[in-house]
């Protein structure tokens, strides 16, 4: 790897070892997996690091996703804790209990 390459890996995969510090599952091995992915394209040039540095973008987009829903459903079990959310939006069976029957 070109030295700017090699800089940017160097500096993803600090923050992939951060993120995977709160994964939500803890049996998934995420710092074995990830240094082993590492390490498969350590030797990797031009085109190939290109590629393989934007996979370890996308996994880090991905992982900070999974970090967002546990914190959304975390914060939605809060504040409603028997998954009960009264909506004035119209579905199938309000409309249709509230119909006249024939």
């Amino acid at each position: 790897m070109s030295n700017p390459t090699r800089l940017r890996a160097i500096a993803l995969y600090k923050e992939l070892v951060r993120l995977g510090r709160d994964y939500p599952n803890p049996s998934y091995d995420f710092h074995g997996k990830l240094r082993r992915a590492f390490e498969k394209y350590r030797d990797a040039r031009g085109e190939e690091a290109e590629r393989a540095l934007g996979l370890g973008e996308y996994i880090k987009r991905e992982t900070i996703a999974l970090y967002s829903l546990r914190k959304y459903r975390h914060l939605k079990n809060a504040y409603y804790p028997d998954n009960t959310v009264t909506s004035n939006v119209p579905t199938l069976d309000k409309i249709s209990s509230a119909s006249p029957q024939k």
